[in-house]
């Protein structure tokens, strides 16, 4: 889809947004050294809060998906390995602490909406986010955050597959290196959603 031809109903659109937790956000968070560059490069955050300021105005929902866990990380195997390794090595994201929190700059405002239950990769897996996407009649999904090749695209395959129209942010996520953000978004992105950048998406909202 050409950014000419995208149109957006706000009833039936939702922007998704993964782990905009300090964490990765924020200077002291476990993991925001590792995507620092690429926010920067991207101008990621700001981007994120100029376009969703205009999408909640137009009357699109706006939804939170942080990932946390318990003290322990007891949801988990006792053996995790990957990415989720990391996390648990980091004793990052517990649940009550200013890491785990979402960051000031896109706290929740009235009518918006927290996933909750995130414990993994895609934001489906273990949440009721396509419960409630249903429910409100929401046919299309807008997505960003972190990190451009894991959470956002394990969810990007997922909404694909659960059959909604998906568009990803590509100036709103970061990754750990510009080499996966760029590959992702190059590759995988094309074949699950319509990447676009979020002005190009703001222009498709009606005035």
């Amino acid at each position: 889809m050409s950014e000419d031809q995208l149109t957006l109903d706000p009833s039936r659109t939702a922007v998704v947004l993964i782990e905009f937790q300090n964490e990765f956000t924020s200077p002291g968070g476990v993991l925001h050294d590792a995507v620092a560059p690429v926010m920067d490069k991207t101008g990621m955050l700001a981007n994120t809060v100029a376009f969703v300021d205009k999408a909640r105005a137009a009357g699109v929902t706006i939804m939170h998906a942080p990932i946390t866990f318990a003290p322990g990380f007891g949801e988990l195997t006792r053996h995790p390995y990957g990415i989720l390794a990391g996390v648990v090595g980091g004793n990052a994201f517990v649940k009550g602490t200013w890491g785990a929190d979402i960051v000031d700059d896109l706290a929740l405002a009235d009518g918006d909406i927290l996933i909750e239950g995130k414990r993994g990769l895609d934001t489906f897996a273990s949440t009721n986010l396509d419960f409630i996407l249903r429910s409100k009649g929401i046919d299309t999904v807008i997505l960003g955050g972190f990190l451009t090749n894991c959470c956002v695209e394990s969810t990007m395959r997922s909404a694909y597959e659960n059959g909604y129209r998906v568009i990803t942010l590509t100036d709103c996520m970061a990754a750990t290196s510009a080499a996966e953000h760029d590959n992702a978004i190059t590759y995988d992105y094309p074949m699950f959603s319509h990447p676009l950048e979020s002005t190009a998406v703001v222009e498709a909202l009606p005035a």
